[in-house]
């Protein structure tokens, strides 16, 4: 599908990876819809700080992905729905659950009634690694058992399993992207990358932790931006489920040396319980097999092996590094 052309909606545009994307969209001359969260501040979130031209160029819809009839009036008119809205924080959906149920699956159900009654070209929802669990074997395929070791984890696994029923039942045209970890500027710190970058930027050097020994395949956001626009460019990934990983295991004490390595600094780390998941809720393992993405989609990382991950975090410190920036942060509190 050429998206050139096309009208692009792209909810939970206001986030992390979100508004990486609708930037990188806008600066490739597409048309695009950016679906922020409506608040009573009239924030576009991580939008608010995106050049001049790019916030020219958008329709900015404020809303609430848990809301059926705003969903749809924000569909109205686009071609193509690029669906990230969602709540991802971990420790927090052991506190608030029922959150998770509202915004991930009900919200995700909106979206593809909606395509389903408006006749929507492509919607590309977003998945996540954690819908795997623990890996039983390496490297992850897409054929791999889900499990929910999390509330959180569970209720991207029902969103999926909703969005996926409405291409078998309906033949509505549903792609699901599902990338593994991703980092880079704009994360939020509850997320281990950032959380050890703005303590060691705030002068810290006994870094707060919870487990060091799981490992992850970290993806740096170019990496899954571009990936969202190959999977909605790509009509063979309609129906589909495909990985968008490095293909590059490491664990997160090797993670936190690499970080301390490149800021030039020695570090301790003090394990923190309230950092620590449930044992049977800790996801011990991911590493992504990346063949389909590049069987159906075109996709390959470019920040990929041990080099591409160490070119990622130094791009994301120097983005943190920055004090206007690392403002944004409250390091000397753990974010849930």
């Amino acid at each position: 599908m050429d998206l050139i052309g096309k009208k692009i909606l792209v909810t939970g545009a206001d986030g992390f990876i979100g508004s990486h994307l609708t930037e990188k969209l806008v600066s490739l001359g597409y048309d695009i819809r950016a679906f922020v969260l409506y608040n009573s501040f009239n924030s576009w979130g991580w939008l608010d700080q995106s050049a001049p031209a790019i916030k020219k160029s958008l329709d900015v819809f404020a809303g609430d992905i848990r809301d059926p009839h705003g969903v749809r009036t924000a569909m109205q008119g686009c071609d193509v729905v690029l669906h990230l809205a969602a709540l991802i924080a971990i420790p927090y959906s052991y506190h608030s659950p029922d959150t998770y149920v509202d915004t991930n699956v009900k919200g995700t159900l909106n979206i593809v009634q909606a395509a389903r009654e408006l006749g929507i070209s492509k919607v590309v929802h977003t998945s996540t690694s954690e819908v795997y669990g623990t890996a039983r074997f390496v490297p992850i395929t897409e054929e791999h058992p889900l499990q929910g070791q999390s509330p959180y984890s569970a209720s991207k696994i029902g969103a999926d399993q909703i969005a996926m029923s409405f291409y078998s039942s309906f033949g509505t045209p549903v792609s699901v992207i599902r990338p593994f970890n991703t980092y880079g500027p704009r994360q939020s710190a509850r997320a281990v990358i950032p959380t050890i970058i703005t303590q060691i930027a705030n002068g810290t050097r006994k870094i707060k932790l919870g487990s060091l020994h799981p490992t992850r395949d970290f993806n740096y956001v170019a990496d899954t931006v571009a990936g969202f626009i190959s999977v909605a460019e790509a009509d063979r990934a309609i129906g589909e489920v495909i990985n968008i990983g490095s293909n590059y295991e490491i664990s997160i004490g090797d993670t936190v040396a690499m970080i301390a390595d490149i800021m030039g600094v020695d570090v301790e780390i003090e394990t923190d319980d309230i950092r620590l998941r449930p044992d049977k809720s800790e996801v011990e393992r991911l590493w992504a097999d990346n063949q389909k993405a590049l069987e159906l989609a075109g996709w390959q990382p470019e920040y990929d092996g041990k080099d591409g991950l160490r070119r990622g975090l130094t791009e994301t410190i120097e983005w943190f590094a920055k004090p206007a920036n690392l403002a944004c942060y409250k390091a000397d509190r753990y974010n849930i």
